[in-house]
């Protein structure tokens, strides 16, 4: 790679050069990926140990949250060290990577809400064929899709930005590699890449948010059939949860494309990021737990066994 390039390291300018802001930035951060981490980590720890959440909508929260620990710690993290030793730099070659790692699980986790709203499509239309339908095979293939046609998708934007020089500045306006502040400081005509991220963007954009909005139009038709008022609030409630975690991920993303000044650009795009790097999975598992009957007791009963068993301990000591 560093044949094509004059630059080997860059420096990411991150959000603030003021050192009590850095403070109040490092703390925030540090708080909300610890809690991103331990909240995640939680549901997958649940969805792995307890028999009642084996069904195929935790497993897709499984792997949601797996996706969410990943995405925010593809560039959480650099930025910390950052703030904590005032090391803002970063070889080319870890510029690439967290830059492919960024979009890869970013790009994972909207495919992956379209394959969930699939699965609760057929669990409030076609509740008979559930489990047929949605078999753990069938799970199994559909994340592994989630996977594989990001990696696709991917692929080509990423060969063609390898082979970009970087001559005139070493300074990305971020706290991350992110492709736009990436291609502002590229000698290289930039113009094929530029036409290939809007492409595939709005291939992304389209095909999930088609299947999500497709899915729940099914589902409101199918609930405001049912009979007792009751049933429908029960049906919207299994739905809720995953409505807001798909509003606030196309909501974000909608806010990168508006096109705003070009002083205001940059800033917007960083508010986003941190939108999306930190406070969103930080408070995604919160929004599928605190509004899940079936999760709270499952967390509720480990805790009990942890507590059992550190009380039978202390007692045999």
């Amino acid at each position: 790679m560093r044949n094509h390039t004059a630059v080997t390291t860059f420096i990411l300018l991150g959000l603030t050069d003021d050192p009590e802001l850095q403070v109040l930035v490092f703390v925030f951060m540090l708080i909300a990926y610890l809690l991103s981490v331990t909240g995640n980590l939680t549901i997958i720890l649940l969805t792995l140990l307890d028999p009642r959440l084996k069904t195929a909508m935790y497993f897709f929260l499984q792997n949601f949250s797996f996706l969410e620990i990943s995405f925010t710690s593809a560039c959480i993290p650099k930025y910390l060290y950052s703030l904590s030793t005032g090391d803002r730099t970063i070889t080319y070659n870890a510029c690439i990577c967290q830059l492919f790692f960024i979009y890869f699980f970013g790009i994972t986790q909207f495919f992956l809400l379209a394959a969930m709203s699939f699965d609760r499509y057929v669990a409030i239309c076609k509740p008979l064929h559930y489990v047929t339908i949605m078999n753990h095979k069938v799970c199994k293939r559909l994340v592994f899709c989630c996977w594989t046609t990001t990696f696709l998708i991917l692929f080509p934007p990423l060969m063609v930005l390898t082979g970009f020089s970087f001559c005139d500045s070493d300074a990305i306006d971020h706290f991350a590699c992110d492709a736009n502040p990436i291609l502002k400081i590229s000698c290289s005509d930039t113009w094929l890449l530029e036409q290939l991220i809007i492409f595939f963007s709005v291939l992304i954009f389209i095909m999930t948010l088609v299947c999500v909005v497709l899915s729940y139009l099914y589902i409101i038709r199918t609930i405001l059939r049912f009979p007792s008022a009751q049933q429908r609030t029960k049906a919207f409630s299994t739905c809720s949860s995953h409505i807001i975690v798909v509003s606030i991920s196309y909501g974000s993303c909608i806010f990168v494309y508006i096109k705003p000044s070009a002083k205001d650009e940059m800033s917007i795009n960083k508010g986003v990021t941190i939108l999306t790097t930190s406070i969103s999975p930080m408070l995604n598992p919160f929004i599928y737990t605190l509004r899940n009957k079936q999760v709270i007791e499952a967390f509720s009963d480990l805790m009990r066994k942890l507590c059992f068993s550190q009380g039978g301990r202390g007692i045999t000591k």
